[in-house]
C-alpha cells in the first residue's frame, strides 16, 4: 500500500519533529483515494477517552471510531482535531480520514474503566456513521462488543441514516444497558442542508431515521447544532425542524448555538463569502475575539425551542431527563474528545 502522502518524512532525522498521535498519523497507509477523499488506517493505544472539562457535561467517556468526517459541514467544529496530527488546513479534516485499527479488541480491554452511572458516547468529534463506516464497519464492531456487555449508558450522534443499519444490534444492546440516538438536523431546508453539510444525508433522510429507530424500540431524539446567525435561526426554520422530529417520534430535541474556533473560520468564512456575502462583516465581527456568541443569543433560542417543544408536544412522552441531556453534541466545550 502506498505511503500517506502530504505529509513530510523524518525517517532519516535524528530528532524526528512528529510525536504521538501525528507520528501514528505518518506511519498509516491508504487503504483507497476517491472523490478527493483519502482513507489511512490509524493505529491507536486508546478507544476509550475519559472527557476532562471544567464543564458539567453529561457524558464521562467519548469514543470515536474515526479521525476526520467526509460529510464536510462547513460549520464543524472539530477541525482542529487534525492539528494534533501536524494538520493545520481545515480541509484536511474532511478529505484525510484515518480509520482505527482494532478498535473493539481495545473497547474490550478498556470496558471496565467504566464505572456505574458513567456514560459513553459515541461520535462527538466525528460521525461515526459517515461514508467510510460503509467499508470499514467500524463502529458496527464497537456496537457488538457493547452488546456483549450490561449496566452501560450508551449515546450515538449521527448525521447519517445509515444508522439505521445497526437497529438490531442497538436493540440487543439496550437489552441491558441505556442506549439513546441523537440525529443532528440543523434545517429541514433541503438546499440549504445541501452546501452546508454538502456530504451528509438528506434531512428528510435523517428524520426517516429517527422515526425508524423509534419504531424499533430505541431511544431517539434530535441535536440541532450549530444554530447559524441569519441562516437557519429564524422561528419559522427552527420550527420545521421541531415539527419534523415531533412527526418521527423524536423523545427530545436540543439547540445548541454556533462555536467557530479559528481552524474552523478558516473554511467557514469563506463559504460565506460564497453563499451569504451579506453576513460576512456580521460574522466577522461577531467572532472577531471569541468562539461563543453572547449569552443572550443563546437564551433567546433556548427560549424559542422551549416553546416549539411545548407546541409538538416533545420531551412529554416519558424520556428520561438524562437520556434527553446526554447525547445532544455540545459543540461549544473545546474538548479532547477524539
Amino acid at each position: 500500500m502506498a505511503a500517506l502522502p502530504l505529509l513530510p518524512d523524518f525517517s532519516d532525522d535524528p530528532q524526528p519533529k512528529l510525536v504521538g498521535i501525528a507520528r501514528m498519523a505518518a506511519a498509516g497507509e491508504s487503504l483507497r483515494e476517491g472523490h478527493n477523499v483519502e482513507y489511512f488506517t490509524l493505529s491507536t493505544r486508546s478507544l476509550l477517552n475519559r472527557v476532562v472539562s471544567k464543564r458539567n457535561l453529561p457524558f464521562t467517556w467519548a469514543i470515536n471510531p474515526y479521525r476526520g468526517c467526509e460529510f464536510a459541514c462547513k460549520y464543524c467544529y472539530a477541525r482542529y482535531t487534525h492539528e494534533f496530527m501536524e494538520m493545520r488546513d481545515g480541509v484536511d479534516f474532511e478529505q484525510k480520514i484515518f480509520v482505527k485499527q482494532h478498535a473493539a479488541e481495545l473497547l474490550r480491554q478498556e470496558l471496565r474503566r467504566v464505572k456505574a452511572g458513567e456514560s459513553i458516547a459515541i461520535g462527538t468529534a466525528t460521525d461515526p456513521y459517515q461514508p467510510a463506516e460503509r467499508r470499514f464497519e467500524v463502529t458496527r464492531g464497537i456496537l457488538e462488543e457493547l452488546a456483549r456487555h450490561s449496566g452501560l449508558e450508551i449515546g450515538v450522534v449521527t448525521k447519517s441514516n445509515l444508522v439505521v443499519r445497526d437497529v438490531e444490534t442497538l436493540r440487543r444492546i439496550a437489552e441491558n444497558n441505556r442506549v439513546f440516538v441523537s440525529v443532528t438536523v440543523t434545517t429541514m431546508n433541503t438546499e440549504l442542508a445541501r452546501i452546508l453539510e454538502p456530504r451528509a444525508p438528506r434531512p428528510d433522510l435523517r428524520m426517516e431515521a429517527l422515526r425508524q429507530l423509534n419504531l424499533a424500540g430505541i431511544g431517539a431524539g434530535v441535536n440541532c447544532a450549530p444554530v447559524l446567525p441569519a441562516i437557519t435561526d429564524s422561528a419559522r426554520d427552527l420550527e420545521a425542524v421541531v415539527k419534523a422530529a415531533s412527526e418521527a417520534g423524536a423523545k427530545s430535541i436540543f439547540a445548541n448555538t454556533l462555536f467557530l474556533k479559528p481552524c474552523s473560520a478558516a473554511v467557514f468564512l469563506p463559504f460565506l463569502e460564497e453563499h451569504f456575502p451579506a453576513l460576512v462583516e456580521q460574522y466577522r465581527k461577531r467572532y472577531a475575539d471569541r468562539a461563543f456568541l453572547p449569552k443572550g443569543y443563546g437564551e433567546r433560542i433556548s427560549r424559542l425551542m422551549a416553546a416549539l417543544k411545548q407546541k409538538y408536544g416533545i420531551g412529554s412522552r416519558g424520556s428520561r431527563r438524562r437520556e434527553e441531556k446526554m447525547y445532544a453534541l455540545h459543540a461549544e466545550s473545546q474538548l479532547d474528545l477524539f
